[in-house]
């Protein structure tokens, strides 16, 4: 398995955690209007995550909707931090963070039902990589990823946000933008 993930799903240092999602992606650095309000809705599905773990009154949006310019795109990126509450650790905040609400969607509980129910196994794909000596952690969502299964055969996801506000044709594009990049790095 091998990833070039750009998004932290959390970064655990010091008893504070922040998680930096990624919603909106794009060739330029013009993004649509639902690209902002869907990033708006995943940092207040984290927000709401992390208020379970959190000292009260410490979650905050350091950065909102900033644009990250990476090879060939670009991504609209926002920071949640949070202080956790006396006792809690990774375990309590992995347990409250998991999946990771860039690709699991809001309302978090229903998004999983419906992908449960029509979709393949992502394998490692959307899940979280990276390491930790337990006081500590620097974990990735597993986007950009590859991996090899025992039949040898290369894989990788790649995908797009679907909301009710999305256009099929627009969401097409992106998933073959970001598609286009991962294959680029196997010629």
């Amino acid at each position: 398995m091998a990833s070039a993930s750009p998004e932290r799903f959390i970064s655990l240092k010091d008893g504070v955690a922040i998680s930096s999602p990624i919603k909106g992606t794009s060739a330029t650095e013009e993004f649509l209007e639902k690209d902002r309000a869907e990033n708006l809705m995943i940092v207040d599905l984290i927000r709401n995550d992390l208020s379970k773990v959190a000292k009260i009154g410490s979650v905050t949006t350091p950065r909102l909707l900033a644009t990250e310019a990476h090879p060939g795109l670009f991504h609209l990126v926002s920071d949640v931090r949070a202080e956790l509450s006396q006792g809690k650790d990774l375990v309590d905040l992995l347990l409250a963070m998991s999946p990771p609400g860039s690709v699991s969607g809001a309302p978090k509980s229903s998004a999983l039902k419906i992908i449960e129910e029509n979709e393949l196994s992502r394998g490692p794909y959307c899940g979280v990589i990276g390491f930790s000596d337990g006081a500590r952690a620097e974990l990735a969502v597993g986007i950009r990823i590859f991996w090899q299964g025992e039949d040898q055969i290369l894989r990788f996801g790649t995908g797009a946000g679907i909301t009710w506000g999305s256009d099929s044709e627009l969401e097409w594009e992106e998933t073959e933008l970001k598609a286009r990049k991962l294959i680029g790095l196997t010629r």
